[in-house]
């Protein structure tokens, strides 16, 4: 559970009627995301630790047209795989907070590192788009980033920006907007997997679906705890007095391949 939303019980529930849409802002450190998050929100924002964590998060109110939207500043990150507080943090929010809106900031001079955060956004939610922000020093450096053509191969928006001068900020908002009413689509280029990993995954979805809340990032998960992601087998665990023993793992033929490219091992196990 994330910092308080004002009149709407909190950040883990989607709002209902009447609830300010909710857009998360994710990126890599020094990707000008928090300079983004202070363009969009001004002075209307406080920062509290996450409930239960050492982690800051900062939280604003934003109007675009009239209508007002909460944003939430998540720390930065190079990745949603949890390999610091502040992972686990994005992770969790994007996972089960479940925002309207998932903008990831992303450096205009180093795309290749940063869309990796971006892909696996785009793994975990359809509502993506992607600020390649810091286009003036990429244009400085003699880069030219077309980014009609990076949306098209990532199925998701992309917007330029310089976030500290303002510059494409009202276009961003316009994205968002139409990603919240739903007249903007998104078809997100996400991986596809053997078939035998495809299988095991809709085994372990079909585990997970009923121990999640909804709209919570079955897929994502699935896969994450086919690799053997401690914090996501715990929630396979057998309930308490059952000698049953749950086994989450790839087949053979892809194991190594699958669990080389994530750096985790090939096989997770939960015991009551």
């Amino acid at each position: 559970m994330g910092p308080e939303r004002p009149g709407c019980g909190g950040l883990s529930a989607r709002p209902g009627a009447g609830c300010r849409p909710v857009v998360a802002l994710a990126g890599n450190p020094n990707t000008g995301k928090s300079t983004l998050f202070n363009v969009l929100t001004g002075l209307n924002q406080h920062t509290g630790n996450w409930p239960g964590k050492t982690v800051l998060v900062a939280q604003g109110v934003a109007r675009h047209r009239g209508r007002p939207y909460t944003i939430i500043d998540l720390p930065g990150t190079y990745s949603l795989l949890a390999g610091s507080l502040e992972e686990q943090v994005a992770s969790d929010f994007l996972c089960f907070g479940r925002p309207h809106v998932t903008v990831v900031v992303v450096d205009a001079t180093c795309l290749e590192r940063n869309l990796n955060l971006a892909l696996q956004v785009m793994e975990v939610t359809d509502k993506v788009v992607v600020c390649v922000n810091l286009i003036d020093e990429a244009e400085r450096r003699g880069y030219a980033v077309d980014v009609r053509t990076l949306a098209d191969e990532l199925g998701v928006p992309a917007v330029a920006t310089v976030a500290r001068e303002g510059r494409g900020v009202a276009e961003l908002l316009d994205v968002v907007e139409g990603l919240v009413d739903g007249t903007i689509v998104t078809r997100p280029r996400r991986a596809a997997y053997a078939p035998e990993v495809e299988r095991a995954l809709r085994r372990v979805e079909s585990r997970l679906a009923g121990r999640l809340p909804p709209g919570a990032a079955v897929r994502w998960l699935a896969a994450r705890a086919l690799c053997g992601d401690q914090s996501v087998l715990c929630l396979l665990a057998p309930s308490s007095g059952s000698d049953e023993t749950v086994v989450v793992s790839l087949p053979t033929s892809v194991r190594g391949p699958f669990t080389q490219a994530e750096n985790v091992p090939a096989e997770g196990r939960v015991s009551s």
